[in-house]
Protein backbone atom coordinates (compact mmCIF):
# COMPACT_ATOMS: atom_id res chain seq x y z
CA UNK A 1 0.00 0.00 0.00
CA UNK A 2 1.47 3.33 -1.04
CA UNK A 3 1.67 6.12 1.53
CA UNK A 4 2.15 9.85 0.92
CA UNK A 5 5.69 9.40 2.20
CA UNK A 6 6.74 6.97 -0.54
CA UNK A 7 9.47 8.13 -2.87
CA UNK A 8 8.66 9.55 -6.31
CA UNK A 9 8.79 6.67 -8.79
CA UNK A 10 9.47 9.01 -11.73
CA UNK A 11 12.12 11.23 -10.17
CA UNK A 12 15.42 10.04 -11.62
CA UNK A 13 17.47 12.78 -9.99
CA UNK A 14 16.32 11.98 -6.45
CA UNK A 15 18.34 9.39 -4.51
CA UNK A 16 16.33 6.19 -4.01
CA UNK A 17 16.13 6.52 -0.21
CA UNK A 18 14.72 10.08 -0.22
CA UNK A 19 11.14 10.46 1.08
CA UNK A 20 8.66 12.62 -0.80
CA UNK A 21 8.90 15.81 1.25
CA UNK A 22 6.06 17.53 -0.61
CA UNK A 23 3.73 14.63 0.09
CA UNK A 24 4.84 14.68 3.72
CA UNK A 25 3.99 18.35 3.99
CA UNK A 26 0.55 17.70 2.47
CA UNK A 27 -0.17 14.72 4.76
CA UNK A 28 -2.81 14.89 7.52
CA UNK A 29 -0.17 13.90 10.10
CA UNK A 30 1.93 16.95 9.24
CA UNK A 31 -1.19 19.14 9.34
CA UNK A 32 -1.94 17.88 12.87
CA UNK A 33 1.63 18.69 13.94
CA UNK A 34 1.42 22.15 12.40
CA UNK A 35 -1.93 22.73 14.13
CA UNK A 36 -0.44 21.67 17.47
CA UNK A 37 2.46 24.10 17.07
CA UNK A 38 0.20 26.97 16.04
CA UNK A 39 -2.28 26.13 18.79
CA UNK A 40 0.33 27.07 21.35
CA UNK A 41 2.55 29.58 19.59
CA UNK A 42 -0.04 32.01 18.24
CA UNK A 43 -2.17 32.48 21.39
CA UNK A 44 0.86 32.59 23.68
CA UNK A 45 2.61 35.12 21.45
CA UNK A 46 -0.49 37.32 21.32
CA UNK A 47 -0.94 37.13 25.10
CA UNK A 48 2.69 37.97 25.81
CA UNK A 49 2.74 40.85 23.33
CA UNK A 50 -0.46 42.26 24.89
CA UNK A 51 1.09 41.97 28.36
CA UNK A 52 4.31 43.64 27.18
CA UNK A 53 2.39 46.42 25.39
CA UNK A 54 0.36 47.03 28.56
CA UNK A 55 3.61 47.34 30.52
CA UNK A 56 5.09 49.80 28.01
CA UNK A 57 1.90 51.89 27.91
CA UNK A 58 1.69 51.98 31.69
CA UNK A 59 5.33 53.01 31.91
CA UNK A 60 4.78 55.80 29.40
CA UNK A 61 1.36 57.14 30.42
CA UNK A 62 0.70 56.06 34.02
CA UNK A 63 3.71 57.44 35.87
CA UNK A 64 1.88 57.82 39.18
CA UNK A 65 0.51 54.27 39.02
CA UNK A 66 3.90 52.77 38.11
CA UNK A 67 5.57 54.84 40.82
CA UNK A 68 3.33 53.41 43.53
CA UNK A 69 5.52 52.08 46.34
CA UNK A 70 5.09 48.37 46.99
CA UNK A 71 7.61 48.14 49.82
CA UNK A 72 10.69 50.18 50.68
CA UNK A 73 12.13 51.72 47.52
CA UNK A 74 10.53 49.11 45.27
CA UNK A 75 7.72 50.48 43.12
CA UNK A 76 5.05 48.84 40.99
CA UNK A 77 6.95 49.57 37.77
CA UNK A 78 9.93 47.58 39.01
CA UNK A 79 7.73 44.65 40.06
CA UNK A 80 5.91 44.61 36.72
CA UNK A 81 9.28 44.78 34.92
CA UNK A 82 10.51 41.74 36.84
CA UNK A 83 7.27 39.97 36.00
CA UNK A 84 8.14 40.39 32.31
CA UNK A 85 11.19 38.18 32.86
CA UNK A 86 9.26 35.70 34.99
CA UNK A 87 6.57 35.51 32.30
CA UNK A 88 9.22 34.74 29.67
CA UNK A 89 10.59 31.84 31.70
CA UNK A 90 7.08 30.59 32.50
CA UNK A 91 6.20 30.55 28.79
CA UNK A 92 9.39 28.59 28.04
CA UNK A 93 8.48 26.01 30.70
CA UNK A 94 4.89 25.78 29.46
CA UNK A 95 6.11 25.35 25.90
CA UNK A 96 8.46 22.56 26.93
CA UNK A 97 5.65 20.71 28.69
CA UNK A 98 3.21 21.30 25.84
CA UNK A 99 5.73 20.13 23.27
CA UNK A 100 6.44 16.97 25.23
CA UNK A 101 2.77 16.18 25.62
CA UNK A 102 1.30 17.25 22.25
CA UNK A 103 3.95 17.89 19.60
CA UNK A 104 6.63 15.29 20.31
CA UNK A 105 4.33 12.27 19.86
CA UNK A 106 3.16 13.66 16.49
CA UNK A 107 6.73 14.39 15.43
CA UNK A 108 7.85 10.92 16.50
CA UNK A 109 5.07 9.38 14.43
CA UNK A 110 6.12 11.41 11.37
CA UNK A 111 9.77 10.53 11.92
CA UNK A 112 8.93 6.84 12.05
CA UNK A 113 6.99 7.13 8.80
CA UNK A 114 9.84 9.02 7.12
CA UNK A 115 12.46 6.55 8.26
CA UNK A 116 10.25 3.66 7.21
CA UNK A 117 9.62 5.18 3.76
CA UNK A 118 13.32 5.82 3.21
CA UNK A 119 14.24 2.17 3.57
Amino acid sequence: MATPLDKHPSADTVPPDTPDWEALQASPEFARLRKAVRGFAFPMTAAFLAWYLLYVLLADYAHDFMGTKVFGNVNLGFVLGLLQFITTFAIAILYSRYAGRKMDPLADELRAQIEGAGR
